[in-house]
């Protein structure tokens, strides 16, 4: 996504283990958010891109607002004012599902 400005933000959400699922597919209808990490005892790492800081609290009020939910933090926040290379050109590592474990969760 190129943004003027993008806001890039983690959050970690803590729901109760069994509304999990149904977390996961609501959270993936906000088009601004990707999951990047999921625990079995209801931990979940969502990534945000926004245009604005604004949308992440609205998106994180969203998120705490939703059945099971024990809570939402925001735990990075990092603010591009040009648009965002892809992975390849940045030499960043491709994420894999593996490298994310219960206890980094």
């Amino acid at each position: 996504m190129s943004l003027p400005e993008a806001h890039i933000s983690s959050l970690l959400v803590q729901v109760s283990p069994e509304h999990l699922s149904q977390t996961q597919e609501l959270i993936l209808e906000f088009k601004e958010a990707e999951i990047y990490g999921v625990s079995e005892v209801g931990k979940i790492v969502v990534v945000l891109e926004t245009q604005t800081e604004g949308f992440i609290s609205d998106i994180i009020g969203k998120i705490s607002d939703m059945p099971g939910v024990l809570g939402a933090t925001m735990v990075y926040h990092q603010i591009d004012n040009e648009p965002i290379e892809s992975a390849e050109s940045t030499n960043l590592p491709p994420y894999k599902k593996e490298c994310v474990s219960e206890e980094q969760v």
